[in-house]
Parts: C-alpha cells; structure tokens; sequence
C-alpha cells in the first residue's frame, strides 16, 4: 500500500524531525467524477478503499472536497460529495509538484 509520507523528505529543527511541507494539485471536476451521498460511518480513508483501492489516497477526495472541514477523516452524513475518477493522474501531479 502506498503511504503519501514515504518520499516527503525530513529536515531536523532544532533536534527535532519534521516533514517538509507538501503541495497539493488542484482537483478540478471532471465528467467522470462520481458524485455520491455520505452515509453514518463514511470516512475519507474508507472511500478511498473502496473507490481507489487504496486508502492512503483518501487525500485526494478531501482535497477534492475542500467545502469540508479538512481537521478530520470523518466526513458528516447526508451531504453530497465528488470521487474524483483519475485517482492516479492527480497522485502523478503530487508526485510532480512535490518532486519525488
């Protein structure tokens, strides 16, 4: 399973480690988006699973989903929100904007 820390680099602050910080693409809608209503329990990291079968790519649909509160991976229930449908190109565009 991929893990969006693996290839962030590190640098020492004062004796400490920390992960350089990342940036993130921008997600525009697409006509393949999936557009789905939350239910009790839906969380980003479960979405991912079972839409990307992968859920360390949960940030993509939170990202996706910036009108959300972005502190959490539960997401409230009965509300709409897009499954972006190229879970890879935008995981490339990281990757690319990012450098690793």
């Amino acid at each position: 399973m991929s893990n969006r820390y693996q290839k962030i680099p590190t640098r020492k602050f004062d004796g400490v480690k920390a992960y350089v910080t990342s940036r993130y693409p921008e997600i525009t809608p697409q006509e393949s988006d999936i557009y789905v209503y939350t239910t009790y329990g839906d969380r980003f990291d479960i979405l991912a699973q079972q839409y990307y079968s992968n859920s360390s790519w949960w940030w993509i649909i939170s990202i996706a989903n910036s009108q959300l509160l972005q502190d959490s991976l539960v997401i409230p229930e009965g509300i709409q929100i897009r499954i972006p449908a190229n879970p890879l190109s935008i995981v490339n565009s990281f990757n690319q904007i990012n450098q690793l």
